[in-house]
């Protein structure tokens, strides 16, 4: 009961501009050009999402905050329509500021290819840089790893055009 009372407390204290203020305008134009190079060698879709809290609904659920964030992430791959690419293979990273705690889903499409333990493991090379606050980093570390996946799985053949379907933009709430 303790805990849940503390993360309320935690998330609850962390306000919506706290995300703006760990990701700066000059990072989100940055991270942007990222999305976008990466998307210009495969034909995946990859979306950014920055957190600086859970919403209210998710903070008396279990006391497992990475089962917390886990669901998170899946419910914003549905609500933002990452599931719905053209070759099924968009990729949602997830960063959620309050616990520092990254997470990335991927669409059937990539995860025929690519085992759970794979994405478990990529996460924990993330973990060091978001603990000491290097953000850019850390989502770039992912980036460069969801992309070599990407490339490796779904490349864009030579001189095809990239169709892009979902915003480049990271989204920082």
């Amino acid at each position: 009961m303790w805990s849940r009372l503390k993360r309320v407390l935690k998330h609850r204290w962390l306000d919506d501009s706290a995300a703006q203020r760990g990701i700066a305008p000059d990072m989100v134009e940055r991270l942007m050009q990222r999305v976008k190079a990466s998307e210009g060698r495969h034909t995946g879709e990859v979306r950014i999402v920055v957190e600086s809290a859970l919403p209210s609904s998710y903070l008396w659920r279990s006391p497992n905050v990475q089962q917390l964030v886990r669901q998170r992430a899946l419910t914003l791959f549905g609500k933002l329509r990452i599931w719905d690419t053209e070759h099924n293979n968009g990729v949602l990273i997830y960063l959620l500021l309050s616990e520092q705690l990254i997470e990335i889903v991927a669409d059937r499409g990539l995860n025929q290819h690519v085992l759970a333990h794979h994405w478990q493991g990529v996460i924990q090379q993330m973990r060091q840089p978001l603990q000491q606050g290097a953000y850019e980093e850390g989502l770039t570390l992912a980036l460069q790893e969801v992309s070599a996946l990407l490339v490796r799985h779904f490349p864009l053949e030579e001189g095809a055009p990239h169709h892009n379907q979902l915003p480049d933009r990271p989204l920082i709430d």
